[in-house]
């Protein structure tokens, strides 16, 4: 079935459906990831993009249910050179077109994948529409021009939880609540760590679990003062999607939090961190998006390669302070800091997707210690 993705600036790339009629609307971006589509769809910070994947051949290994790592999809489209509609693996339950159909997300192979990298490459990220309606090419574009722009509080409320929950080996579980305050999973002896749920991965929170953490997840503007009365041993601000600079009620309640909890940041979080802490945030021309990135720490010279999914940056230059603790050597920004006096710290990359052992527990490690501690080790 013939399919049209057209862009906002009046470029259009022809190519087919795999999912059958539909149409998707958001942002288009590249990334350069070989595998772990399934990774792709689930993640939150992809709510609302519509991912153009540059290895040709997508979907071989079909989809497994070791790999589903939330209750739904982010990912309304999917843009592949090809789909592969029959896969190859003992653990696939499904293929990729028939899981994304299943789910309403739409499937657009047969396109030029370089050729589209390449543009986005050189213009950047931009709102685009995919539609298998017979429609002429200059009415897509207008509707692509058309598109609101992502407002940050929207896409944050989409994927994050509307009450809090705890996070057990089994998954997520919804808190038991007294006089409207969640109440703490039963776990004597353990470190007590509340999660300001933005829109965080199911791995990041298993992550947490290894370390033998009693975890609490709370919607994204839970109150400073509930905070205060369940008195936990430290605060983490999770990943997600959106535009870090327009979640200003969200900043006041970290600024809060940092006068006296210990506080560590992944993704989102990390530049919700820093915007608290003095410093700025930006938009990346095209973003991170890939599972190569090499990061460096500054600390140690240590080079790791780690998944990235993030179209903005944070930028502390001028915050005293705070310290830079990694860096991304493909362009220098910002993937880590810390503060030189308080046990505050967080990250931009994703540990978890990293296939080095160290490296992948680094975040998690560190980050348990810290709460157990009250140091950053």
């Amino acid at each position: 079935m013939k399919a049209i993705l057209a862009l906002e600036d009046g470029t259009i790339f022809a190519g087919h459906s795999c999912t059958g009629q539909g149409e998707a609307r958001g942002e288009v971006l590249f990334s350069t990831d070989m595998s772990g589509y399934q990774h792709i769809l689930h993640d939150p910070a992809y709510y609302g993009k519509m991912v153009c994947l540059t290895y040709p051949l997508i979907g071989n290994c079909g989809v497994t249910l070791e790999d589903i790592h939330a209750s739904r999809l982010h990912c309304p489209a999917l843009i592949m050179k090809e789909c592969c509609a029959k896969p190859s693996n003992w653990q696939a339950r499904e293929s990729l077109p028939a899981y994304l159909a299943r789910h309403g997300v739409m499937g657009l192979e047969g396109i030029d994948t370089r050729a589209l990298t390449r543009y986005l490459r050189m213009h950047g990220t931009m709102r685009g529409i995919i539609s298998t309606a017979a429609l002429a090419p200059e009415e897509l574009v207008a509707q692509a021009k058309a598109l609101p722009a992502a407002d940050a509080s929207t896409l944050m409320s989409a994927v994050s939880p509307a009450s809090p929950y705890l996070w057990t080996a089994n998954g997520p579980v919804p808190a038991k609540m007294d006089n409207d305050l969640p109440q703490w999973p039963d776990a004597p002896g353990k470190a007590r760590v509340l999660v300001y749920d933005y829109g965080t991965t199911w791995d990041s929170m298993q992550q947490l679990e290894n370390q033998g953490l009693a975890i609490l997840a709370v919607p994204p503007l839970f109150p400073v003062e509930k905070v205060q009365a369940l008195a936990p041993s430290g605060i983490l601000l999770s990943s997600g999607p959106g535009d870090p600079a327009m979640l200003t009620d969200a900043v006041t309640i970290i600024r809060e939090l940092c006068a006296t909890y210990p506080v560590a940041g992944l993704g989102l979080g990390h530049q919700l961190l820093a915007l608290a802490l003095g410093g700025r945030t930006y938009k990346l021309k095209f973003g991170h998006h890939g599972a190569n990135h090499p990061v460096r720490n500054e600390r140690t010279g240590k080079i790791a390669f780690y998944a990235q999914h993030h179209d903005f940056c944070a930028d502390i230059a001028g915050v005293g302070a705070l310290e830079t603790t990694h860096v991304n050597l493909n362009d220098m920004t910002l993937e880590g800091l810390q503060h030189t006096s308080k046990p505050i710290f967080s990250i931009q990359y994703q540990p978890e997707a990293c296939p080095e052992p160290d490296a992948q527990q680094y975040f998690y490690t560190r980050f348990s210690s810290m709460l157990k501690t009250g140091h950053i080790h």
